[in-house]
Order: C-alpha cells, then sequence, then structure tokens
C-alpha cells in the first residue's frame, strides 16, 4: 500500500513539474506604442501614396490617349489607327509593369516595409523570449494574430512587460 501511495506521489509531482505556463501578448497594442513604428508606418504611408498618384497620373493619361482615338477615328486611316491603339498597348503595359514595381510581392513598397519593420519586430520578438525566460512560459500567445481566443485574462497579458523590457514606459491607462 506504501509503494502505491508513493508510486502515486511520484507521479503526480513529476506531472505537476511539467505543468506548462502560458501567457498572451497583443502585437497591435505593443505596435502603437512604438515611436519608431509610427514612423516607419509614416514613411510607409507617404511613399504608398506618393507611388499611387503616379500611378493614377499613368492611367489618366492613357484614358486621355483612348478619348482622343476615339474622337478621332474617323479620320485616322487603318494604320494611324494601329499604331495609336499599339501605342496606348504599350502605355498600358508599362502603367502594370510599373504598379507592380512598386506595390508588388517583391516590390519596392515590401522592400521598403521589410527594411523599416523587420528591426522593430526584432525587438519586439527579443523581448517576448526575455519575458518568456524570467517568467518561466512555454508558450505566449499573439492576441492580435489570427488564433483565435475566446477568453483572456488579463492577468496573463504580457504585453505591457513586452514594453518595458524595449524601454517603452506604457500607458497605466491605455489598455
Amino acid at each position: 500500500m506504501k509503494k502505491i501511495f508513493f508510486l502515486s506521489l511520484v507521479l503526480f509531482l513529476s506531472i505537476a513539474s511539467q505543468a506548462q505556463k502560458f501567457a498572451y501578448i497583443d502585437t497591435e497594442y505593443i505596435l502603437s506604442k512604438v515611436p519608431e513604428y509610427q514612423d516607419a508606418q509614416k514613411q510607409l504611408d507617404a511613399l504608398s501614396e506618393q507611388w499611387q498618384k503616379q500611378v493614377e497620373k499613368r492611367y489618366e493619361a492613357i484614358e486621355k490617349m483612348y478619348k482622343d482615338l476615339q474622337a478621332e477615328e474617323i479620320l485616322l486611316t487603318e494604320s494611324m489607327k494601329n499604331k495609336r491603339q499599339e501605342e496606348i498597348i504599350k502605355k498600358e503595359q508599362e502603367a502594370r509593369d510599373f504598379q507592380k514595381k512598386k506595390f508588388g510581392v517583391d516590390g519596392e513598397l515590401f522592400k521598403k516595409r521589410k527594411e523599416l519593420i523587420k528591426p522593430i519586430q526584432e525587438k519586439i520578438y527579443k523581448a517576448v523570449q526575455e519575458t518568456a525566460n524570467v517568467g518561466k512560459y512555454s508558450v505566449i500567445f499573439d492576441k492580435a494574430s489570427a488564433a483565435t481566443m475566446v477568453y483572456s485574462n488579463p492577468k496573463y497579458d504580457k504585453s505591457d512587460d513586452v514594453l518595458k523590457r524595449m524601454g517603452i514606459k506604457p500607458d497605466s491607462n491605455s489598455k
């Protein structure tokens, strides 16, 4: 009987010692408090707006070329009409290429975002890692990501700890 009790106690203690601790952070909240992120976002927004205006100008010019062709179509010879249509098609392709170069998957905006945001993400990751090590957390979830959290107890929210480790003072009443 004592052996069974002792064996049960050892089994219980080994399971209890392996209990995992969980916490979560809110990266949207953290990023809203990081001044470098706000500056980077403003730069990206300005670049995006500038390039979008350039794209729009190109398409406006194409639209004008098309309207001019329609207005003068009856006066043009077949070869002149074909030449103008080819010019319009060429301009449309150039506009699409420009748009892809600026906004595409590997476009300049994507590269600039990576350049500006990656150091901030690394800083956050390092602070999360330190928080996990100090608090002995097995897993830290991100409340802002696609993983669904139906309920989260605020006492396990470590977002402010991450901000402190990054050298940013969180607002006491911001959450």
